[in-house]
Formats: structure tokens, sequence, C-alpha cells
């Protein structure tokens, strides 16, 4: 594994480490909303859900398109456009008071995210041999943890529940982000020519690559899968916060929830290399299918924790089905993307986000019907409905290995 990290691209190392410092950002800011809305703002479980929700609404109309622009126009002027966009958007954060203005907020905020990270991720692929790419999406993986460890006990020790002074600190760090990718295009001179289709192959039209991804069966299968999964992991953002607010009170709630936010990177970090060791001989399907089973029981489980030892054993479950999703799809995707479509298929990943609009909408609701003292029925309806991923990606498997019976699926992929 070491020497997928020898020689690196400039432009790799920029993205890495501006995908930490980013989500050290966003961590410290954006998890910390549905508490400030609920407690500060006194909006209700199901305004916040939806608030929380829109993100992943626009993110479900935009990433496709986003994917697809950053294969048809090049991933640079995507990535330059919507990183800048994006640090004007925590500034509207920073500055809103009313529903509405959270709601636009955090719209915005799902639209430049639908189109930047399709585009980084295809080009941390462009730059890296297909051998090393499992490697390269997982240390894209551990810096995002890394982030996520800092970025909570900033927002604690900034008030994040209590104001939206963070998000202003957010938007520093994307304007700083974006100068240093101009920086470092400028230095390389890469301008992603290797990448540009043959002279004598149109490019690919928008809706021929709609065509191309809707009939791929498994992709969409793929999809039907993630979003159920995604479902489950959802609720450790959404849910989860309004839970612990509302049943301990705003501030003890929003102690142990930055406590777990840490713990749950700390344990991504420790387990995440020494797991990825043993999933690797594996198909990246199964990873997946056993990380949705794994985080399905965990949801379950939140309604059983009473005690902080007893939290800090379920989110450490929750952490290792996180693992097993998140550290084998980017890999997946890899594997089963036509090599001219590579952003569109990353794009297309970003319709899994209808399970981060259906898990904080139907938390909230639940919350809101249930009341805070009844969570087995809440988080028991959530495992339940995530838990149908399982066979979904079990028939994704099938389908697989009978394409690699008929030559068409990836050896690594099945």
């Amino acid at each position: 594994m070491l020497s997928a990290f020898r020689n690196l691209h400039p432009l790799v190392i920029n993205i890495l480490i501006g995908t930490m410092f980013g989500r050290m950002a966003t961590s410290m800011s954006i998890p910390f909303l549905a508490i400030y809305l609920t407690q500060v703002k006194h909006v209700s479980p199901g305004q916040t859900g939806l608030i929380i929700a829109v993100s992943s609404l626009v993110g479900i109309c935009t990433s496709f398109a986003g994917g697809y622009l950053s294969d048809r126009l090049g991933r640079k002027v995507v990535l330059f456009v919507s990183i800048f966009l994006w640090a004007g958007v925590f500034i509207l954060f920073g500055m809103a008071e009313t529903v509405s203005g959270f709601f636009a907020a955090n719209a915005l905020n799902g639209f430049c995210k639908s189109i930047f990270e399709p585009a980084s991720r295809a080009l941390l692929a462009d730059l890296t041999e297909p051998k090393n790419r499992l490697a390269i999406f997982n240390l894209r993986y551990t810096a995002i943890n890394v982030g996520v460890i800092f970025g909570p006990l900033l927002g604690f020790y900034f008030g994040s529940s209590e104001s939206t002074s963070a998000f202003f600190i957010a938007a520093s760090v994307y304007v700083l982000y974006g100068i240093s990718l101009i920086v470092t295009y400028k230095k390389t001179g890469y301008s992603g020519a290797n990448l540009k289709v043959a002279a004598n192959q149109k490019p690919v039209r928008f809706t021929d690559a709609a065509r191309i991804a809707i009939n791929d069966r498994i992709l969409l299968l793929a999809l039907i899968g993630n979003i159920l999964a995604v479902l489950a992991y959802a609720q450790f953002n959404s849910t989860l916060p309004q839970f612990l607010s509302g049943s301990l009170g705003g501030e003890k709630g929003a102690g142990l929830f930055s406590g777990l936010l840490i713990l749950n990177a700390v344990t991504v970090i420790t387990i995440q290399y020494p797991l990825l060791a043993f999933v690797k001989k594996y198909p990246p399907i199964l990873s997946i299918l056993a990380g949705n089973l794994v985080s399905s029981i965990s949801v379950l489980l939140f309604a059983f924790a009473d005690s902080v030892p007893l939290w800090g054993a379920v989110i450490f479950l929750f952490t290792i089905g996180e693992v097993l999703m998140f550290s084998m799809t980017d890999a997946f995707l890899d594997s089963i993307a036509k090599p001219n479509l590579r952003g569109t298929y990353f794009g297309a990943m970003g319709f899994t986000q209808i399970g981060n609009i259906a898990g904080p909408s139907l938390g909230g609701f639940l919350l809101s019907w249930f009341g805070f003292s009844d969570p087995l029925p809440v988080f028991g309806i959530l495992a339940a409905i995530s838990l149908l991923g399982v066979p979904v990606m079990f028939t994704v498997r099938v389908h697989m290995k009978r394409e690699l019976i008929h030559g068409g699926a990836s050896k690594t992929a099945i």
C-alpha cells in the first residue's frame, strides 16, 4: 500500500489536504445546525429535518449533471467555480436568521457539494494508476475523518450549537482551498489533456450519458441499495443530535454528541486500514452489503443506549458499518464506470442522497410523533427500512456474477 503514496501528483496531495481542512471546517458547523435550530431558533424537529434534508434533495438533482460537466468541460473549470460558490454559501449560513434563510443556505450547500465532490473524486482517479486507486480513495476517507476529529472540538469551543459564527470560519477555509487549487494547477501545468476524447470519437452528450447510466442495471441496483444504507447513516447527523438534545438538554446533548462525533472519527482512523486489509480480499459489493447490515443494527441500538459507555459501544459498532460501506464505495464505482464517463458515474452516486433526504425527514417526523421519551419505535422503524438494502445489494452481487460469465464485468468488482 505504501507504494501507492509514492510520487503522488501535487493535485492529489492538494485535494487530500484540502479535503481534510474542508471537512474540519464543515464538521465544526453543519453537524451542530440541528441543535442550533431546535434549541436556539425553536424550530420544530420536523422543520429542522426538512432543512437538513434539502441539501441532499438538491444534490440529487444536480450531482449527475455536475459529474457529467466535469467529463465534458474538464475537472478544472468545475472545481474552481464550485469551490468559491461554496465559500459564499457558508457566509450565507452565518448571516441567516429565518427558517427560509437556513433552508436556502443548505439548498445551495447541497448544490455546491454535489458539483465539487464528483469532480474531485474523478480527478483523484484520473491522476492515479488503477492498482493504487483503492488506497488513494481510502486516504481521502482518512483525510475526511482526521478533519472530523478536530472539527467538533472546535465547533463545541466556538459554541456552534448556540451561534452561526463557525460558518464564517468555514467560508475562509474554502476560499484558501480554492486558491491553493489555482496555484497548484498553475505550477503543474496540468490540463487533463490525457483524458480528452479521441479525435475520431465525439464527446458524449448529456442525454446519451443519462441513457448509458439508466441502462446500467448494476449501477441502478447499487444506487437503490446505497440509498437504503445511507438512510441509516444519515441518522447520525440529523435524528441523533435532535434526540440527544431533546432527551438530555441542549448543552448536555451537544456535549455528548460532540464526543460521539470525535469517537466516530478516531475509530475510523484506527480501524480503517486493518479492516481494509481484510475486506479488500473480497468483492467491494460484499463489504458494502455488510456495512449496510451493521449500520442498520446500530441504529436500532440507539434506542437502548442509556449511558456514556453504551453510547460509545454503539457508535463504535456504527463506525464499523460506516467503514465497511464508504471505504469501498468509490472503488466499486471506479470498477464499473465507463472510462470516458468516470465523472458521470461518480455524479450518479449523488442519487444516494435520497437516503439523506428520507433519513432526516422521516427521523424528524418520528421524533415529533413519538417524542423523545420513546426512542424504540423511532429508531426501530428507521433501522428496519434501512435493512432492506441488504437483499438489494445481494441482488447486485448476483447480477455482477452473471455479467462476469458474459465478460461484461471487472473481476475486481465482484
